[in-house]
């Protein structure tokens, strides 16, 4: 929401909050973007208007980057319109691609922020792994073929649990946030998905740097490949220093699974 419409849009009836999933595959991230670009944000906008009769301005739990999915993505925006709230899933799904869905719709207090109210947020990460890259996976993890030892990967996983300064695992010239998060959980497991082997990193923090969840993983995944030992891992996240983490990790095995209230 733009903050000199703030007053304008709050001032009518309803606050309106949907859970949203998408492929972010073919999108320039969540975040609206002048034309020739496209994000999530300009087709939900632009579809829901339709619905609602009213410009409407979304705010959103995150932003998520240029090829990040969401499985739970929370965006919330005002109306006067009318539609009753459970026509709202079905009359968006007759206007969007289907690459975006609204999985379900409600309706929030007047004060109720998709990003200021949220508490905490779940991200999972995919890789597959496997000599041959999977068709059916190729849109939603980082295919690496090489051996990772997978309870090295566990145990620099853990050094990042508490709350720390995440600086080194920020964005390159991101300087204007507060570093310091905490993450609840970070966890890996393996599953069979289409005949992939894949494996998953799982945290749970209170929030996210700009790059900060694909950092980490591009930092676990050497030392999976023995590139980084444990305690390199462990001296690099101390540094505080963006300059020592390896390239972030692709965007297509990011996805945003659920966000708390």
């Amino acid at each position: 929401m733009k903050s000199e419409h703030k007053d304008e849009l709050k001032a009518r009836r309803r606050n309106i909050a949907l859970l949203v999933s998408y492929d972010g595959t073919n999108y320039n991230g969540f975040q609206r973007q002048n034309p020739p670009s496209v994000a999530v944000q300009n087709i939900l906008e632009e579809r829901l208007e339709k619905i609602f009769g009213d410009k409407i301005e979304l705010t959103a739990s995150g932003r998520t980057d240029a090829g990040v999915h969401a499985l739970g993505q929370v965006v919330n925006f005002f109306t006067n319109g009318r539609i009753e709230i459970e026509k709202i899933p079905r009359a968006a799904s007759s206007l969007l691609p289907k690459d975006i869905i609204v999985r379900a719709a409600w309706e929030a207090d007047k004060n109720f922020s998709a990003l200021h109210s949220a508490k905490s947020k779940i991200y999972v990460y995919k890789i597959q792994r496997g000599e041959t890259l999977n068709p059916f996976t190729a849109k939603f993890a980082w295919h690496i073929r090489y051996p990772l030892d997978v309870e090295k990967m566990r145990a620099a996983l853990n050094l990042i649990v508490g709350t720390h300064d995440f600086s080194a695992f920020k964005a390159e010239n991101k300087t204007n946030m507060n570093p310091v998060r905490t993450i609840y959980a970070a966890e890996i497991f393996s599953s069979e998905e289409f005949a992939a082997d894949i494996l998953s990193i799982k945290i749970h923090a209170s929030g996210f740097l700009y790059h900060m969840a694909r950092n980490i993983v591009a930092a676990v995944v050497a030392v999976g490949r023995e590139r980084l030992s444990v305690e390199e891992f462990r001296r690099i996240f101390d540094s505080r220093d963006r300059k020592l983490v390896p390239a972030t990790a692709p965007a297509c095995g990011l996805c945003l699974h659920e966000v708390f209230y």
